[in-house]
């Protein structure tokens, strides 16, 4: 049963894991056995140190994903230097909060082009790959506000309704072609996104009444699901988002 989770030779590409769910996800697929190169603007050093003292190859690509454009050298670059990418996590997202009449258009492109301008086109390069090969994992990182509607954050609730929507898109043209393309969604997990949340004890306490495990999540409650959708284990698992949200959504 183990050897259906062993992730040895693999090769990951993941944006967005400096710290917190992405470096999380970063760890748990190196422990498994895979290699990794991370995209983001600021390097990565304390992902890197844990990583390479696996035993893992590390690979750094800095990148601005508020454009497209840097997205062909990322998957040139990866596939240069480990030989191939097996999976892809698309993790890099940032959040802007505001009352909806107050909104701003700067705000919005900001989020929805890393959220989910990005991360599509993302898919669509690494996929081009994939089909070639004939396999690969497309993990996408959604959000409880894939299935809900938030306050506060309207391109964050649009491009995370839209990463589900997408997933299940790409999963029905891509399935037959070897690849598996899923999402994770998050609950409330206690990151640097969240701390604002935290820090308000009014909403703080909303939250964990809400949560029947009764806390926040914490990044190493992710690497479950990251390997398991990386893995054999998934093999016929297909357009799936799964939440990791300690039960909140069932409540």
């Amino acid at each position: 049963m183990s050897n259906l989770f062993d992730l040895t030779g693999k090769r990951a590409l993941i944006t967005g894991a400096n710290r917190g769910l992405g470096q999380a996800m970063a760890v748990a697929l190196a422990e498994a056995g895979a290699d990794i190169a991370a995209v983001g603007n600021n390097t990565p050093d304390e992902t890197k140190a844990k990583v390479e003292a696996l035993g893992r190859k590390f690979v750094f690509i800095k990148a601005d994903l508020t454009s497209t454009a840097p997205i062909p050298e990322i998957v040139d670059t990866t596939i240069s230097a480990l030989g191939g990418i097996d999976i892809l996590i698309n993790n890099s997202g940032i959040i802007r909060r505001a009352d909806s009449v107050d909104f701003t258009e700067e705000d919005w492109d900001a989020v929805m082009n890393v959220n989910i301008k990005s991360a599509f086109f993302m898919c669509q390069a690494v996929g081009r790959h994939m089909i070639a090969q004939g396999s690969g994992k497309i993990i996408n990182i959604a959000s409880m506000l894939s299935f809900q509607g938030g306050i506060r954050v309207p391109p964050y609730t649009a491009s995370k309704s839209g990463i589900a929507g997408i997933t299940k898109l790409l999963a029905n043209e891509w399935a037959s072609k070897g690849l598996n393309i899923n999402a994770i969604a998050p609950g409330y997990f206690a990151t640097d996104v969240t701390s604002q949340l935290q820090a308000d004890a009014e909403r703080n306490k909303a939250i964990l009444d809400r949560i029947p495990a009764a806390r926040w999540g914490e990044p190493d409650d992710l690497k479950g699901a990251a390997v398991f959708l990386s893995s054999k284990a998934s093999d016929y698992v297909n357009g799936a988002i799964i939440p990791v949200d300690g039960g909140w959504l069932a409540r």
